[in-house]
């Protein structure tokens, strides 16, 4: 008799051969705006794609509620707003555009900040506010920073000039690369929103603006808000696409023909990602009281994120329900380690609170809030 052990060895190594490398999916119509044709309704995954999509919306999907049990005890405070529901968007995107082209979102940073490299436990100890965190504890959850990922950022709506400006800055250095701008339908009805639009479209700019639609801004709903809620048509003269928010592949595909048409110098694009949150918008709303808890269950249900692309993967025997369980436990436990980690690495100490006034200065003596007060700034 084989031990347990040895029989998990002789299962994994027999199925491996088993599985199917890659299948081909079909995906949701976009609908267009100024455009003679979309991305493709057929989209192709491989199942080396297929385990990592999986393994980064999990990881999101389980930080997020690390997040909210940490916030419920008190250890993260403030502002925090999570990103769970919304995985396919963040993973989309990224499996879209390159690590080299730029991206830009709101204060809903979580999902983003990890695809954009930010390993999970500098995510949950900026959250809590301590020395390891990506932003040395002093951003918290909506500054937060990485390469090519410029925030997190708390205005609504502010974020979208800046992205429109380092997409300037791609265009003007001609490296190719682009800048993805994101914003919430909560945001969408900005004037700064139109201002960027009609300066991106004069110059051309490598940019495409995304408008991930929750369905609500705050406690009020796209339709209470709105006058017109395709906002995938509210560029005007800015071509735009309509696209499933839910299915990781949709969101890729739509991505990839944005980035194509952006990188040819035919200028900026719009996308609507039509997404959903499960959380409140932030976590000082119950999310209960303008939506009902059928209203959440039913899209748990019916178009989760990760359930679909898990469905599609089993369906088609690219992946074991085992395997894809060992993903499960082992997120599971690089999550409990970051928390660990969150929770027990020392707060920044009081002489760093205003260093990295300027990038590269000399030290430079910073005025408190009395005049005896000698603070110090080391960039």
């Amino acid at each position: 008799h084989l031990s347990v052990s040895q029989l998990s060895v002789v299962v994994s190594t027999r199925t491996y051969a088993d599985f199917t490398a890659q299948a081909s999916f079909d995906i949701k119509k976009c609908d267009l705006h100024r455009l003679e044709e979309g991305p493709p309704q057929q989209a192709l995954l491989t199942r080396e794609e297929g385990l990592k999509y999986y393994r980064i919306m999990q990881t999101v999907r389980r930080m997020e509620l690390k997040a909210d049990q940490l916030y419920k005890q008190k250890i993260i405070r403030g502002f925090c707003h999570l990103y769970d529901g919304q995985e396919a968007c963040a993973m989309g995107i990224e499996a879209g555009i390159n690590p080299t082209d730029h991206l830009i979102t709101a204060y809903r940073a979580h999902g983003y900040t990890f695809t954009r490299g930010v390993p999970v436990k500098e995510i949950l100890a900026e959250l809590t506010g301590r020395r390891g965190g990506v932003a040395k504890g002093k951003g918290g959850s909506m500054h937060m920073y990485a390469k090519n990922f410029y925030g997190g950022n708390g205005i609504v709506g502010a974020q979208v000039p800046l992205g429109a400006g380092v997409a300037l800055a791609c265009q003007y250095l001609g490296n190719n690369e682009i800048c993805v701008t994101l914003y919430g339908d909560g945001a969408a009805n900005q004037g700064q929103i139109f201002e960027s639009f009609n300066m991106a479209s004069l110059w051309k700019l490598p940019c495409i603006f995304i408008c991930e639609n929750n369905k609500y801004g705050m406690g009020t709903s796209v339709e209470r808000a709105s006058a017109s809620t395709d906002y995938y048509k509210r560029g005007d003269f800015i071509p735009g696409l309509r696209v499933d928010g839910m299915d990781v592949l949709c969101v890729r595909e739509a991505t990839k023909f944005a980035a194509d048409f952006c990188r040819a110098g035919k200028g900026p694009i719009l996308m609507e990602l039509q997404t959903y949150r499960y959380h409140g918008h932030s976590m000082s709303d119950p999310g209960v009281s303008y939506r009902t808890r059928e209203e959440i269950q039913e899209v748990r249900s019916k178009s989760d994120p990760i359930s679909m692309l898990k469905e599609r993967m089993l369906s088609t025997s690219m992946a074991s329900v085992e395997e894809l369980k060992e993903i499960d436990v082992e997120v599971r436990k690089e999550i409990e380690d970051a928390a660990q980690f969150a929770t027990t690495d020392p707060e920044p100490p009081l002489e760093e609170l205003c260093n990295h006034i300027f990038h590269n200065d000399s030290p430079l003596e910073v005025r408190g809030t009395n005049p005896w007060s000698k603070l110090k700034s080391v960039s």
